[in-house]
């Protein structure tokens, strides 16, 4: 097994080659398909009918944007984890749809990237709808755990024979210091996660936005420490500001 790392859009791509097959570990941006299916015929020499499974492990558009097409590019197979409903349903929802791609498109005027079309569709059709502790079909050497708390269905992917635990959003590196992703909607699940991993005690941790660092240079009581204890999401962080902005006395009743 060999997983190669992509610079992706606004994230790194991690594809995994095994001698029969291929899997992708996260479902990119829509703006990778095309990075992708260049990989693996002019870097690979293989045929895009050899990726097999495509993980999403939540719905933003960074991890779910491109997993439609290169579906239909490939024949490959969309597993994400089993939970009930769709993270962008209701009108909240597509609100909330909206603005992720709005902020994914910032990340990358921040990474001096041209604008490109993100747009995807916001209800997932997987194939597979996986439980905690499953693994992944026609991949076995791979377990999914479910570690919600940035969304309510995050899936982290555990590799037992190399001891690498792929944690997609779970926690970022900024200006060199390890801290919890935007949003946290789920604080207490969150932590929950953190624990989980600490107890694992994988080798290596792979972020989507970082790359692969040894599981002993992470500070994790330091990631608890900066945990919210309260959902940090876009809407209270709209009213926060317009709260700010208006110099209004009463705090805003936040639901």
């Amino acid at each position: 097994m060999q997983i190669h790392f992509i610079e992706g859009y606004i994230q790194q791509i991690y594809l995994v080659e095994y001698p029969d097959r291929l899997l992708l570990l996260d479902g990119c941006t829509r703006a990778d398909v095309d990075v992708v299916c260049d990989y693996i015929r002019n870097q690979l020499s293989r045929s895009l009918a050899d990726l097999k499974l495509i993980v999403v492990t939540h719905m933003h558009p960074d991890h779910a944007g491109g997993a439609h097409i290169l579906r239909m590019r490939t024949g490959a197979k969309i597993a994400a984890a089993k939970i009930d409903g769709h993270w962008y349903s209701g009108i909240d929802g597509i609100l909330m749809h909206w603005s992720d791609i709005i902020l994914a498109l910032w990340v990358a005027g921040r990474k001096n990237k041209a604008r490109k079309n993100l747009w995807y569709d916001r209800k997932l059709q997987a194939d597979y709808y996986l439980c905690d502790k499953a693994y992944l079909p026609e991949f076995p050497q791979w377990q999914v755990l479910h570690t919600p708390g940035h969304t309510d269905r995050d899936l982290s992917l555990y590799n037992q024979t190399t001891q690498q635990l792929y944690v997609a959003d779970l926690f970022v590196k900024v200006r060199g210091q390890f801290i919890p992703p935007y949003p946290v909607f789920y604080p207490n699940r969150y932590r929950h996660s953190l624990q989980r991993i600490q107890q694992i005690k994988p080798a290596y941790i792979i972020l989507a936005h970082q790359g692969e660092i040894p599981f002993g240079e992470i500070d994790f009581a330091r990631l608890e420490q900066l945990a919210p204890t309260e959902p940090v999401t876009h809407w209270r962080s709209v009213k926060a500001k317009t709260k700010k902005a208006l110099g209004l006395s009463k705090p805003l009743k936040i639901k």
